[in-house]
This record gives C-alpha cells, sequence and structure tokens, in this order.
C-alpha cells in the first residue's frame, strides 16, 4: 500500500498548480484515443481512462476548452479540481498505465 498525503494547490511564484482528476467512459474507440492523446500532453494516465494533472488555471482553462470542443453527447468525461488538502491511498498494482499497454480490440 502506497499512502501519501499532499496539498493540492502549490504555489509557484504567483503560478498556483492544483491538482486535476479526469475520468472518462468513452465508447468510441477512435474518439477515445484522441481524447487519451489530448490528455497524456497535460498529465499522467493512472489507469486506461484516468489522468491525474498538475495544472494552472492557464493550462486548467486550455485543457477543458480543447475537451469541450472534443466531446460528444455520448462521452462521459468527468474533471476533478482537487482543493485544500487531500490524502490518496493506492492498493494493489501502483504502476501508472503507459498508454502502450492500452490494447483496443
Amino acid at each position: 500500500m502506497d499512502y501519501f498525503e499532499f496539498e493540492t494547490l502549490v504555489e509557484d511564484e504567483g503560478n498556483d498548480k492544483y491538482l486535476i482528476l479526469i475520468i472518462y467512459d468513452i465508447s468510441d474507440n477512435k474518439h477515445r484515443l484522441e481524447i487519451s492523446k489530448l490528455l497524456e500532453g497535460y498529465g499522467t494516465r493512472i489507469q486506461k481512462s484516468a489522468f491525474e494533472a498538475w495544472l494552472n488555471k492557464k493550462h486548467f482553462e486550455k485543457l477543458l476548452s480543447k475537451l469541450k470542443e472534443m466531446t460528444r453527447v455520448t462521452d462521459n468525461i468527468r474533471i476533478y479540481k482537487l482543493h485544500g488538502y487531500g490524502e490518496v491511498t493506492v492498493l494493489g498494482d501502483q504502476n501508472y498505465v503507459n498508454g502502450d499497454d492500452v490494447i483496443i480490440i
């Protein structure tokens, strides 16, 4: 078990960053790949359909804008902007999922 505490607001010379969690359920394989490629440019894949990212306000708004443009009616994309103190407990396989490890059939 990996247990750690974090403060989700990181001050970086006036460039505040927040921990963002993005999870999605997209049935179309090609479209899901497009979304995951976009998210890889902003954060780290932590599960097949989940990404974590430390983003400042400008990058968060840019990502949100791009996702809004790409989102289809049948998509389910959830974006959590975490504030304050939090903690993460990781159980089981603690390795990040590499995009190359995802097999779409």
